[in-house]
């Protein structure tokens, strides 16, 4: 059994290396018929990225279609109409990617929902992948910039480009569904959006990321953070990302959270817990306990209480304290707000 698999069209540099892939129909495993006909073809077993011809092409045409995996199947039928460049892309096992075709069949098997965030090795992955100049022309590696846009000018056309990130936009690549998006710029590819999730304008979403059902972000979902079902990040709050200083520690939100507008977290929350707004808690921020009576019984750090259900977080507006109660009133996000189809 294969780990992965993906048939994608690819675009190269003028050094003819793979700079980026687009996977249209991505697979956990690979059906025992396509694993037979790999066989045939010479696949010897492990991680590998199998550029293909028109032959190659029309065997996998057939046998995908026999499996019943059509979008790959009509995928390959026209890649070879259109004479495109398509590689295979086999992964036996799930371990660190070894090449740029690689890392962004991961990035697709997230987005596609087929993993959720932290469910594949994307070690080194920034290694692998090149500053590259996304435009309305399609993806240009920067040192293939100025020649580029030089052809463009003498062709009377305009060459814009969006941004210069190792990362396109998920939109461009994947359309999860049920999902409304504002400005797809701000959710990168390798961002998991669950099913009912809306993203606002100033909602952000980074790879190996993001919501797992139904929410509404109008705040940062930072690499490697994971928001729960039902939860609602307001405008402007932010999450720690393993890559802003987080350390090992994986921050998350729990489920039918509610983060105020801007406020922050900087270690794991359970369910149903509210962060007021303006407040940022970090793992050393000292929090006050309050009982029933909301009367203070002993103070602690606030990564004593990571993944605890059921807290509401905010600060003393006399003395300027963050205390920490029983969430009684847990968040009960509105449905039409959070209606997408």
């Amino acid at each position: 059994m294969t780990f992965a698999i993906g048939l994608g069209s690819v675009t190269r540099n003028s050094d003819k290396k793979i700079i980026e892939a687009w996977f249209p129909e991505p697979l956990l495993s690979a059906p025992k018929s396509l694993q037979e006909r790999l066989q045939e073809m010479g696949y010897q077993g492990g991680n590998e990225v199998l550029e293909l011809r028109s032959s190659a092409l029309h065997t996998i045409t057939q046998t995908m279609s026999a499996a019943g995996h059509e979008v790959t199947a009509q995928f390959a039928a026209r890649g070879v109409a259109f004479d495109a460049d398509l590689v295979l892309v086999v992964l036996a096992t799930d371990v660190a990617p070894q090449s740029v075709a690689e890392a962004f069949l991961k990035l697709h098997l997230i987005s596609h929902r087929l993993v959720r965030p932290h469910g594949t090795d994307l070690s080194g992955m920034f290694g692998l992948l090149h500053n590259i100049a996304w435009t309305n022309q399609g993806p240009i590696d920067l040192p293939d910039l100025p020649e580029r846009r030089m052809a463009a000018r003498l062709a009377g056309e305009t060459l814009s480009v969006d941004c210069v990130d190792k990362f396109p936009k998920m939109a461009d690549y994947v359309v999860p569904s049920g999902v409304r998006i504002a400005d797809t710029a701000r959710v990168r590819l390798g961002a998991h959006v669950g099913a009912g999730t809306t993203v606002m304008h100033e909602g952000f979403i980074n790879f190996n990321a993001g919501t797992l059902g139904k929410g509404m972000i109008e705040g940062r979902i930072s690499a490697g953070v994971v928001v729960g079902d039902g939860s609602d990040l307001g405008g402007g709050c932010s999450t720690m990302g393993t890559l802003s200083g987080g350390g090992d520690i994986i921050i998350s939100v729990g489920e039918n959270c509610l983060l105020g507008a801007n406020a922050g977290v900087g270690i794991p929350l359970g369910d149903r817990c509210t962060v007021e707004s303006g407040l940022y808690i970090t793992a050393g921020t000292k929090v006050q306990m309050l009982d029933e009576n909301r009367q203070p019984v002993e103070t602690v750090k606030a990564r004593d209480l990571a993944g605890k259900s059921d807290l509401l977080f905010r600060r003393n507006s006399t003395n300027g304290q963050v205390e920490c109660l029983t969430n009684k009133s847990a968040v009960a996000l509105n449905d039409e707000l959070h209606a997408n189809n």
